[in-house]
C-alpha cells in the first residue's frame, strides 16, 4: 500500500491552486478503496457502488474548500459516502415503489445472482444475513464489523449517540447469528 501524506498536508495542498488537483487525486487514492467497500456493502452492486463513489467525490471536490475541519477528513468523507448511499437506496425504493421487504429481497437476489455466490459458504450466509437487516442496523454493522470503526467515530459519521449505535450493533449481530443458524 502506498504511503500518503497526512490529511492536514493534503488539505493544505488542496487550498493551494498550484497543487489543488494533485492533492485531490491523492485524497482519492488514499480513501477510494475503503470508501468503495463501505458503499458496496450498503448497496451490494459493484456498478451502483462505483456510481455512488463517483458522485460522492464530485461533492467532495465541490465542498472541500469549505471543509471546516470540525471532524477528521476521513470522518467527513465517510459521512458523505454514507449519505450518498442512503439517498441512492431511498431513490431505488421510490423508483421500484416496492415495500421495504421487496427491496431487501432485491438486494438478496443481487447477491444470489453473483457468479461467485455459493449459498453453502458461511461468508455468503453472513452477507445474506446482513442484507436481511433493517437499513440502519446494516449500516452500523458494516461500519463496526468490516471497517472496525470505533463507536465514537461512528457517532460523528452518523450523527447519533454511541449508546444507540451499540444497541443497533448488538441487535444486528443477534439477528445475523439467528439468520445463519436457521438458514
Amino acid at each position: 500500500m502506498a504511503l500518503f501524506p497526512d490529511d492536514q498536508t493534503l488539505l493544505n495542498n488542496f487550498k493551494n491552486p498550484d497543487t489543488k488537483e494533485q492533492a485531490f487525486t491523492a485524497i482519492i487514492k488514499k480513501y477510494q478503496e475503503k470508501l468503495y467497500w463501505h458503499v458496496r456493502r450498503m448497496v451490494v452492486d459493484h456498478e451502483d457502488a462505483n456510481d455512488i463513489l463517483q458522485n460522492m467525490f464530485i461533492k467532495v471536490w465541490k465542498g472541500l474548500e469549505n471543509f471546516r475541519e470540525d471532524s477528521q477528513l476521513y470522518t467527513w468523507l465517510y459521512r458523505i459516502a454514507t449519505n450518498e448511499s442512503l439517498t441512492f437506496l431511498a431513490q431505488q425504493k421510490k423508483r421500484h415503489t416496492a415495500s421495504l421487504s421487496d427491496e431487501e429481497n432485491g438486494l438478496s437476489n443481487k447477491l444470489k445472482s453473483d457468479t461467485h455466490f455459493d449459498a453453502n459458504k458461511l461468508e455468503w450466509k453472513l452477507q445474506l444475513g446482513i442484507q436481511s437487516l433493517p437499513e440502519k442496523q446494516r449500516l452500523v454493522f458494516n461500519l463496526r464489523y468490516y471497517d472496525e470503526m470505533p463507536y465514537e467515530q461512528m457517532s460523528r459519521v452518523l450523527e447519533t449517540s454511541e449508546g444507540a449505535l451499540k444497541a443497533s450493533y448488538h441487535h444486528a449481530a443477534k439477528k445475523i447469528e439467528e439468520f445463519i443458524l436457521n438458514n
